[in-house]
């Protein structure tokens, strides 16, 4: 494995994420903790989760199976960087109560006593809001947050789902206020399909020093090989990557893509891993295997060197927006 800082900060953390969201949904808890083991025995020490992962009328489930995780020692929680999120509304499907989401003081400290018990930890390495907060000013979200560094609860805070404007203007704030690094991380959207974080997020990210963690890294599956897999009778494509595929002139483009792969004898969806790890500004995207075999494949992309001549070849099929702000100015 190899391992990078993350963003600005001294945490040293591995170029893959641990995605954990389909612990619970999709995927059992002895079969998850199996999957952590593996993650872990490969060098992988960045964990991420959220406070609502499970969904519906599990929500924190998945948190829990972490917890009984970390419970069964061995140096699990000392080896882990782990980072939870909290914005969304932890009560039951229609029963929601004002205050018990999105990030006043007041749920904030809420929120992250009940992940810490879930989670059977005394502290979390990396807080990160999973959504803007429209409603609530930074001053009081980081009066917040500093209480609880003090506490020891939280070590860092990043954002996810963030604009770029947004990135900024927590960290203005947060210099202004004195007391607290400010966000070090950005959880966004982003990979060879989805680009459009390049115009703004990402050159927010690096001009304050955050580092980049993208998700949806395979964009629901559409550049795992999904016309390969459909053709062979294998899963079928679903969500956002069936959306896609229902358009004649992305379906062109994604079988470009994969016969553009298969022409250099490399697997689409660690292709689209590897060239993640080349973007500047990423840290690490976030992969959320259900299998042992699908993390067998994520750790595959890390060893993986894409040449120049490929490279090329992928910006034409997926063409970015461009250097910003020349992308919009233009």
């Amino acid at each position: 494995m190899k391992y990078t800082q993350l963003g600005r900060t001294g945490l040293k953390v591995s170029r893959l994420v641990l995605g954990t969201m389909n612990f619970g949904p999709q995927t059992n808890e002895p079969d998850s903790h199996a999957i952590m083991d593996a993650a872990l025995a490969a060098g992988i020490n960045y964990f991420d989760t959220a406070n609502v992962y499970g969904w519906g009328e599990n929500k924190g489930r998945t948190e829990e199976i972490i917890g009984t995780w970390f419970a069964k020692g061995d140096g699990r929680r000392d080896r882990t960087v782990l980072a939870t999120k909290v914005y969304g509304n932890m009560g039951a499907d229609g029963d929601a109560w004002p205050n018990h989401d999105k990030l006043s003081a007041v749920n904030i400290r809420r929120a992250v006593d009940a992940s810490l018990k879930r989670l059977q930890t005394d502290y979390i390495d990396i807080y990160q809001f999973h959504h803007v907060d429209r409603a609530t000013p930074f001053e009081e979200i980081w009066q917040a947050i500093d209480t609880l560094i003090q506490q020891g609860k939280i070590l860092y805070v990043g954002s996810s789902n963030f604009p770029g404007y947004k990135i900024a203007q927590a960290n203005e704030i947060a210099a202004r206020r004195g007391g607290t690094i400010g966000l070090v991380s950005e959880q966004c959207l982003y990979n060879l399909a989805e680009r459009r974080a390049e115009m703004e997020v990402i050159p927010a990210a690096q001009e304050y020093g955050l580092g980049v963690i993208p998700w949806s890294p395979l964009q629901g599956g559409l550049l795992g090989g999904v016309i390969k897999k459909e053709v062979s009778g294998g899963r079928r494509a679903s969500g956002r990557a069936a959306d896609t595929l229902a358009n004649p002139t992305s379906r062109a483009q994604i079988q470009a893509y994969e016969d553009l792969l298969e022409k250099h004898g490399i697997e689409p969806g660690e292709a689209a891993l590897a060239w993640l790890l080349t973007r500047p500004g990423v840290t690490g995207p976030i992969v959320g295997p259900r299998t042992a075999e699908q993390l067998d494949s994520a750790l595959r992309a890390v060893e993986l060197e894409l040449s120049e001549e490929l490279l090329g070849s992928l910006d034409e099929i997926f063409p970015g927006p461009g250097p910003s702000p020349e992308a919009f100015a233009w």
